[in-house]
């Protein structure tokens, strides 16, 4: 028999989602980043439910001016998803950086949300 070999990034996954998990009180920001967009949506894991996402292709990152990719993308996405938790009266979340490594994009990102006041 064939071992399935797991792609590094889907092994931290599966250790992360482990530990961490979304409440009502203190919902989950999920991040995906495919090589030219970057998401992120926050998640209630008890109902299951996405309460609030934006992303590099959403019409608030255009209107914020953000273009492009890349880590100037990540950062206004950043200021976007925090701008739409307090609007849903979100304050404190839990970080899930979904197996991808702590810096660039995923790090722009992070920084970009706890500067408008998103507290992880």
């Amino acid at each position: 028999m064939k071992k399935i070999v797991r792609d590094p990034r889907e092994k931290r996954k599966v250790r992360i989602r482990k530990k961490i998990q979304g409440t009502p009180e203190r919902p989950r920001m999920s991040v995906f980043r495919s090589s030219r967009h970057i998401y992120v949506q926050i998640v209630d894991d008890t109902t299951g439910r996405t309460l609030t996402s934006a992303s590099s292709l959403t019409k608030d990152f255009r209107e914020k001016g953000g273009k492009g990719e890349g880590i100037e993308a990540a950062k206004v996405v950043g200021a976007v998803i925090a701008e739409k938790a307090q609007e849903n009266k979100i304050e404190k979340v839990v970080f899930d950086r979904n197996g991808y490594l702590y810096h660039g994009r995923i790090k722009a990102l992070a920084d970009a949300a706890r500067e408008k006041g998103l507290k992880f």
